[in-house]
């Protein structure tokens, strides 16, 4: 009898023995096409030979090392290449261990932000419904799943929660796309009026929504105007690219996509691609500064922070993705995953819709597909989904609640960009066959 405590206490998973490319194999010998990548995290694969050697010369060099001490080179390089890369004027990472820990660092470096700068009636966060920005009590409290959150709400912080820009079911008919999205956007100018101006610390969102929403994407325009609102009323702009970003989207970070650059951005996920649990959250020369002059001390930290096996696995993965081109190959293989999806279920009457970018797609199901109505949640659709396509050799990310944290069900896709056209076919006809099974 297993002694670990399972994410299921009434379903234990099969032991994962070993992975070679996009594939997972169980201790009976059955393979299992890693079509989710987990959670969106093994962008590189399950072998990949260069964060590996890394991972063990590191471990040979230098396995740990405090930060209240010391830093490490490879927290140094990546720090740095990470800068290199990133979008706007971020200049500082803070490393963290995975994206949970991200949001909350994001979350606590906003409101010092404002306290250094003697504003200390800043201390309101506003987020979005049916978001997901982690498990830990301060994201969760950002989080706007409200499945999520029910019975942890008394522990919650208070934060507000705005539209999502979610145009398949909130755009009015006859509403143009533009016209939606500045709308949508609208909502956060009337919430920091609501909430008073000179109160509001910070808006969080995704640039691709991932878990719960199942990789919606925004209008055209919605983040320029968000920008807008932000600069207007002196708020922090952070985007959690914790699921969406290194990569996924065809974009090393995924903010680049919609031309917009943000005060703090989180990564995790893909920034370790599973090798490590590593995150990151990085901020503006303006924010670090305004922590530099004043007290000099970020007042959070957690033991495991700048990791050095971690950060040693984590430049290995970027390095790969970005000396390999793997972003250009998951925008050009996340092309194909999207014709595929579409000449596939585009006509299924049960697929409301097919959307995404690069190797981050979703589908939602309804029930009837003129009036976008849902299925009716006790059905459980997405549990069966899970099921069905685990039963055929599929590992996908199929969440219910998509439309308020109750109705509405639809799968996440999110492969290794290393995955090769013939395996994603094999991928969608093992869930064509999930599908089948169990949508009535």
């Amino acid at each position: 009898m297993s002694h670990v405590f399972p994410r299921n206490c009434n379903a234990p998973p099969p032991i994962a023995i070993s992975g070679e490319g996009c594939f997972l194999t169980d201790q009976s010998g059955k393979r299992y096409f890693d079509g989710s990548g987990g959670a969106a995290v093994s962008c590189l694969g399950h072998s990949n030979e260069r964060v590996k050697q890394a991972i063990k010369v590191q471990v040979d060099q230098l396995a740990f090392a405090h930060t209240g001490f010391l830093s490490s080179e490879p927290a140094e390089a990546l720090a740095d290449l990470l800068i290199a890369n990133a979008p706007g004027d971020l200049d500082r990472v803070y490393f963290v261990s995975g994206g949970s820990e991200a949001v909350e660092s994001a979350i606590k470096l906003a409101r010092q932000y404002y306290m250094e700068k003697g504003e200390p009636q800043r201390r309101h966060l506003i987020a979005r419904r049916q978001s997901y920005h982690g498990n830990t009590l301060g994201a969760l409290s950002a989080g706007g799943n409200e499945w999520r959150r029910k019975q942890f709400a008394p522990l919650l912080v208070e934060m507000s929660h705005i539209a999502p820009c979610y145009e398949y079911a909130e755009r009015a008919e006859g509403e143009s796309l533009h016209d939606y999205g500045q709308r949508a956007a609208q909502e956060l100018e009337d919430e920091i009026q609501r909430l008073g101006p000179d109160t509001v610390m910070a808006f969080l969102a995704e640039p691709v929504v991932g878990a719960t929403l199942g990789a919606v994407t925004a209008v055209e325009g919605y983040y320029a105007r968000i920008r807008e609102i932000c600069d207007q009323y002196g708020v922090l702009l952070i985007l959690d690219e914790v699921m969406c970003g290194m990569g996924r989207t065809g974009h090393l970070f995924a903010c680049d996509a919609d031309g917009v650059s943000p005060d703090i951005l989180c990564i995790a996920k893909g920034l370790g691609a599973g090798y490590q649990p590593i995150g990151a959250m990085l901020c503006s020369a303006q924010i670090y500064d305004a922590i530099a002059v004043g007290s000099g001390f970020f007042q959070h930290g957690h033991t495991y922070i700048g990791h050095p096996v971690a950060a040693a696995a984590g430049l290995a993965v970027v390095q790969e993705l970005l000396e390999r081109d793997l972003v250009g190959q998951a925008k050009k293989r996340g092309g194909y995953l999207e014709a595929q999806l579409r000449g596939r279920f585009a006509q299924n009457p049960h697929v409301g819709d097919i959307r995404g970018r690069g190797m981050f797609w979703g589908v939602e199901f309804v029930d009837d597909r003129a009036s976008k109505r849902p299925f009716d949640p006790s059905l459980g659709l997405a549990g069966k989904l899970k099921k069905a396509a685990f039963t055929e050799g599929l590992i996908c990310y199929p969440m219910p609640g998509t439309r308020d944290g109750r109705h509405g069900d639809h799968v996440l896709l999110a492969p290794p960009f290393i995955a090769s056209e013939a395996e994603l076919d094999g991928a969608l006809d093992s869930l064509q066959r999930a599908m089948d099974a169990v949508i009535p």
